[in-house]
Parts: C-alpha cells; structure tokens; sequence
C-alpha cells in the first residue's frame, strides 16, 4: 500500500525548510513500512539528511522494510558514520544485520563489530559463519529459551523479561543443561497453565526442527507444511542454535519465487530495475547468445529443406503455428514440472508417471487442435494431404514438445542442476527445433502426392 501523496509532501515539504522538530514528529507517527515507502521515495542527498536527524535505533526500525538492491544497501553503509553505522546494526535483528554485514568488505565488517556491544558482535560472527541461502544463514539467535525445571511462574517471569529482545515470545524452546533442544511451547500453554507446575509436564515434545545446514527453500516448505510460525534451528547434536520466523520465510518465498521466474524467463534478475541499459543487457546476452545458435540449427534444418519449400510453398505459411504450439504446450509442462520440484510434490509422484501423463496431455491437445486446423485448411485450400500432413505435425510436435517440457527440468534436478535453468527460452527453441524436423520430413515423405 503506497503512502498517502498528502503525507508524503508534507513530509517532504519539513525537511527542505529542516524544521527537524515538525519532521520526526510526522515521520515517526507512521508506521515503520510507511517509513520505508516515503524513505525509497527520496533523492540520494534527502535521504542522507533523514539520517542526519534519526537516531540509528530509529533507522534500524525501518531498515528492514526497504526495498534496495544490495549495491544501493551496501552504499549507504560505505558512507555512514562507522559508530553510527555500527548502531544501526546493534538496533537490528540478528538476521537482518548479517545480511548487511555479508556486503561489506572484510575490513567493515571487522571494524563495525569491533565498535558494537560484544554480546552483539560474538551473536553476529557465529551467524556470518554460515552460508547465505541455509538455515543457518537466515536464522536469528534472538528467542526465549527455557529449562524444564523452571516453574510455569519463573518461566512466564522469565519470558517477560527477554520479550523486548526476542524477536518472538509465541514460540518458546525448552533446552537441557547442554543447551539442547528438548521440547517445543507455545505462550498460550504456558500462560493456561497452573502457575505452580513446571515447564516439564506442560511442555510438548513432539516438535518440528531443521538442520543449520538445510536449503532455505526446503525450510520456506517445511514452515508451510506443519503450519508454524516459527522453527527452531539445530546442529547434528541437536544443540539449539537459532530460530527462523515466518516473516523471514515469506522473503524466502518471495526471492525464491523472483529467483525461478528470473531463470524461467531466461535472465538473471527480474526484480532488478534500478541498473544501466549496458548492465541490463550484458546480464541477458549469455541466454540470448546461447539461442541464437540454436535458432541457427533451426534456419539450417529449414535450409535443408529448400527443396520442399519451393515445390509447395504453402507449407510455410503452417510453420509459426507448428513451431509456436510446440513451444507453448512445452513451456506449460516446464512450468507444472518446475513447480512440482520446488514445492516437493515431485517427491511424492511417480516421475515416469509424471512424465506420462505430461505427454498423453500433449497428445490429446495436440489432437483437438489438428482436428480443427485440418478443418480449416480443407475448407480455405481445398488440401486434404496437405491438412493431414500439417495435422499429424502438430500433434507429433505438441506431444514431443510436452515430453521435452517434463523430462528437461526432471534430468537437471536429478544432476544436481536447478531446474528452472530449463527456460521457456530454451525450451521453446529446442521444440523449435524438434517440431521443424517432423514437419519437413513428413512433408518430404509425401512430395510426389502434394505435388
């Protein structure tokens, strides 16, 4: 939801006459997304003068809800105050100042811990230990544990006090003398139960946890699938070292999402609007190389073909729908097969039986839409073998196109390749390909009865 424009004027309007007094009133009166929108509004120069006059725990408030590209976060930093910027980092969840910290030089990031609290800095080094797209990498260590000996009135005391530092308090995790994770609670028991028991008989052993080294997609869907909004983070021991939050979750999902769609449209970015037109284009050159001579195998195919061509030139005019069908059925099975991978369904499915049922899919679309060209070609050209020629084309192509669409991403992922590399660029084109090949040499098989 965009700011008001009112407010966002008005705001504006404050900080060119630097009635600095007016401006943080207005501006820290809105809520802290508000806060971003009307901060990702401003000039480089208007958003220095803002941290000018917020204090690094208010800018900390915010930080998390702007939407820059890691070189635009990795530039406000470089130019901050070092005291300030290590500040703004103190006041940030755990998580989200480790991000910062992974884009900053080694010397920042040195310097930056080195100024800030030290319960802080030592929370921050054990997180930069772990790569960026793992649980590990995602986690906070800012959760409220408890032992089983704790009564329900200590614990619920206990809670109280760390709830200010805690990025959560409705889960709470119950850990042993060797800080391992035993049991998993939620507030409300804790809070219905009588205040004289002990953590231990009302606490719930049946729990979901996730290895520090697990992909974070494999996380996003384990959250989703048990329905918590939080998981707890553990080591091969079983040592409680991290939670993840549903909201650090739901910008997994939203990058991994950007992330295949990217990959499905064959380029590296789609998020990325705020780079050059140089830089846009040497990040989709690779792709759009790559298909360029595998557009060469087609025009060669048609080359080889000229022959036929000019015996029976209304050939040419059914090659876009042939190739097109192709490349759209086979980009609609890509599609459900990505999908399918990501999500963990595939698991669950018979692939072969996957695949199958991709191509039957194909067949029978590839069928309905060849009756209705066949149809057509013999009501507008009078060419009932030229119609079947162009039918049985279709068909073939739309089913061969489909079993392509299905089986690509399914070998990458068995390799060990992410399976949205298999674009709907690439796809399409290799269908081309396939598609071409049918057609021209069903076409030339039967020359001397369409001639």
């Amino acid at each position: 939801m965009a700011l008001d424009e009112y407010i966002n004027e008005r705001l504006t309007q404050l900080l060119e006459r630097n009635e600095v007094s007016d401006f943080r009133e207005g501006f820290l009166h809105l809520h802290a997304y508000e806060q971003s929108e009307y901060f990702d509004s401003l000039s480089t120069e208007e958003q220095k003068k803002v941290f000018e006059l917020l204090s690094p725990d208010e800018v900390a408030n915010f930080w998390s809800y702007l939407e820059l590209s890691q070189k635009e976060e990795k530039s406000m930093f470089d130019e901050m105050n070092a005291n300030y910027a290590s500040e703004v980092l103190q006041n940030m969840s755990d998580d989200d100042a480790v991000d910062v910290l992974n884009l900053l030089s080694k010397t920042q990031r040195v310097s930056l811990l080195t100024i800030m609290d030290k319960h802080k800095s030592e929370s921050l080094k054990s997180l930069l230990n772990y790569e960026e797209d793992t649980a590990g990498g995602i986690m906070t260590t800012e959760y409220v544990s408890l032992t089983p000996e704790m009564s329900v009135r200590e614990a619920l005391m206990h809670v109280k006090e760390k709830s200010s530092s805690a990025q959560t308090i409705y889960a709470l995790y119950v850990v042993n003398d060797q800080k391992k994770l035993i049991a998993v609670m939620s507030l409300r028991d804790l809070i219905n139960a009588d205040m004289d028991d002990h953590v231990k008989n009302v606490m719930n052993k049946n729990f979901v946890s996730t290895d520090v080294a697990e992909d974070q997609e494999i996380v996003a869907q384990t959250i989703q699938d048990y329905d918590i909004i939080a998981i707890p983070v553990v080591d091969y021991q079983h040592h409680l070292l991290g939670i993840i939050t549903v909201d650090d979750i739901l910008d997994v999902m939203e990058e991994e999402a950007s992330e295949d769609y990217s990959k499905l449209a064959g380029i590296n970015d789609v998020k990325e609007t705020k780079e050059s037109v140089l830089q846009t284009a040497k990040k989709r050159l690779p792709w759009l190389i790559l298909l360029t001579f595998l557009g060469m195998i087609t025009a060669t195919i048609l080359g080889s073909f000229e022959d036929t061509l000019e015996q029976v030139a209304l050939l040419a005019a059914f090659i876009p729908i042939i190739s097109g069908m192709s490349g759209n059925t086979g980009t609609q099975s890509l599609a459900v097969s990505v999908r399918s991978i990501s999500t963990g369904d595939m698991e669950k499915e018979n692939k072969v039986r996957h695949a199958l049922h991709e191509s039957a899919s194909g067949f029978i679309s590839g069928l309905v839409c060849s009756l209705i060209l066949f149809s057509i070609i013999v009501i507008l050209y009078g060419q009932p073998l030229l119609a079947t020629i162009v039918g049985i084309s279709l068909t073939t192509a739309m089913t061969v196109g489909t079993t392509i669409g299905s089986l690509i991403p399914l070998f990458m992922n068995k390799i060990g390749i992410d399976p949205a590399v298999a674009s709907g660029p690439f796809i399409t084109t290799i269908n081309d390909i396939v598609s071409m090949l049918i057609y021209f040499s069903l076409a030339t098989s039967f020359m001397s009865y369409l001639t």
